[in-house]
């Protein structure tokens, strides 16, 4: 196998880094063909809060790691788009929980399905079990800097 140069003497998290944001545009361009052309790479950031429950602004905030303006501000946008509502909560008229939209939820799926099938051409041109070993080293060094915890727990953020 051939490795260009310049790639292969580039550290570690850098390599990591921009092999995940070219998987991460390649499933975008498949989901753009898919209908889900809208979506934006910090929309994830917010969806992954949702998936579980709806939650008030405040509380996606805390999640987020942001101010309540900023949760705010992504929230209104992602709900012009068509991605989020906000609707009464059970029991309490003046707090609103941002649930996920079907539209929303289809996209979630499809980013679902087109990650496992890029996985899939990776694992049949690279060898499966060098796709697991990555996975493993990978998962490795996020356990090694205490972040493995934020992704079991949906807590995933961009560095400050």
């Amino acid at each position: 196998m051939v490795v260009n140069s310049r790639t292969e003497t580039l550290d570690l998290s850098l390599v990591a880094l921009f092999a995940g944001w070219a998987m991460t545009d390649e499933v975008r361009r498949r989901m753009a063909d898919d209908g889900f052309g809208g979506l934006r790479f910090n929309d994830g950031v917010v969806i992954q809060h949702l998936l579980q429950a709806p939650l008030s602004v405040t509380a996606l905030a805390e999640r987020m790691g942001v101010t309540q303006q900023a949760a705010s501000k992504a929230a209104g946008d992602m709900e012009r788009r068509g991605l989020l509502t906000r609707e009464p909560a059970p029991g309490d008229a003046r707090t609103r929980l941002l649930r996920l939209t079907p539209h929303a939820a289809a996209a979630v799926e499809a980013a679902r399905a087109h990650r496992a099938t890029l996985e899939a051409e990776l694992a049949e041109r690279f060898g499966a079990d060098r796709i697991a070993e990555t996975r493993a080293v990978l998962a490795a060094v996020l356990a090694h800097l205490d972040r493995d915890d934020a992704v079991r727990n949906r807590r995933v953020r961009p560095p400050a």
